[in-house]
């Protein structure tokens, strides 16, 4: 039996960093393209030289494996690539971390690429081309257990995975659940009803807020929307603000760790998602889980890519990372 399954999309990330993309902010922009009012601008009709092109792996899924491998974790990962040149690349990357690649059918379509585009101050612009994920289904999924399950679905079938939840449960397995921006904006309902059966629920706050129909500023009010939806523990990042957690009784807020240079957040949510779990696993404790998932987090956007700066057991043994200063507060008080 492995130690968790991640279940979801990987992909090819391909880095461009360039002086010449400009972060840009004007709250007259229009909100539907433009919500948060910040844009990443070039000049148009121009040829543009970039500073330089890198290539890595990338996905929710991949991302959060590579995480519970460098932890000492027995990993497997399931999902869905194609047959055309990244696929030797991705491979290689998956079996270089000890993570055991589950999925034997692969897909006619090429595998999922995103196109970083990062600016001199770290900020980015993700363009994503699905591919081979598209075609995941139910027979992809293998008969193999775990005691935990990571599941960060991207556009596969909410029936596909809202069966695999109920299965899993069943067998008394652990679930983790760390909705799509798909998931949240087309399958709301889906949504809810796997979260029903999740022990950790993972999502940012706006993303928490519109889960619960709640105010974004009414962090309590989220939690007991939550904690009337899930079993568990609902975990709500709050980007560079750190992250809350409710255990149903508590919450939970912890400040990120201190970044040495901001280099590239691609990845970030992820590293704190799956460092959480970690944490929690190993030690069954919310402070530690969030000690764990803030380094993580903080020791990804110190490096380019998603996955270089995931901290083994080793480097989470520094010094650096003994402390994080965290609040713990009455959810009903």
């Amino acid at each position: 039996m492995l130690d968790v399954i991640t279940l979801g999309t990987i992909t090819v990330d391909l880095f461009l960093e360039s002086n010449l993309f400009k972060p840009f902010h004007n709250p007259s922009l229009p909100k539907k393209e433009f919500p948060t009012g910040n844009a990443e601008c070039f000049s148009l009709g121009s040829k543009l030289y970039v500073d330089a092109l890198s290539q890595f792996v990338g996905g929710d899924a991949t991302n959060a494996g590579v995480t519970f491998a460098r932890q000492g974790f027995q990993v497997g990962f399931v999902g869905k690539i194609g047959m055309d040149l990244n696929t030797k690349f991705v491979q290689e990357r998956l079996k270089k971390e000890k993570i055991k690649f589950l999925t034997k059918t692969y897909s006619k379509k090429q595998l999922d690429t995103s196109v970083i585009l990062l600016s001199p101050t770290g900020e980015r612009t993700i363009l994503v081309s699905r591919g081979a994920s598209t075609d995941f289904s139910a027979k992809d999924i293998p008969a193999v257990k775990a005691k935990w399950w990571y599941i960060a679905p991207g556009q596969i079938s909410p029936t596909v995975i809202l069966n695999l939840v109920k299965k899993l449960k069943k067998e008394h397995t652990n679930i983790a659940f760390n909705p799509s921006g798909h998931y949240i904006k087309n399958e709301m309902s889906a949504l809810k009803n796997i979260c029903r059966y999740a022990d950790i629920v993972i999502a940012n706050r706006e993303e928490g807020a519109k889960i619960t129909d709640k105010s974004y500023e009414k962090m309590k009010e989220i939690f007991k929307a939550f904690d009337a939806m899930i079993p568990g523990i609902a975990v709500l990042t709050d980007g560079p603000r750190g992250a809350f957690v409710s255990d149903g009784r508590m919450m939970y807020k912890s400040l990120p760790c201190k970044e040495k240079k901001l280099v590239d957040r691609t990845g970030a949510g992820d590293a704190f998602g799956a460092g959480f779990v970690a944490g929690f696993i190993q030690k069954n404790d919310i402070g530690y889980a969030l000690r764990l998932a803030s380094a993580n987090a903080t020791s990804v956007v110190e490096h380019l890519g998603a996955q270089d700066g995931i901290l083994s057991k080793k480097d989470f043994s520094s010094p650096r990372w003994n402390y994080v200063d965290m609040d713990v507060d009455s959810l009903h008080s």
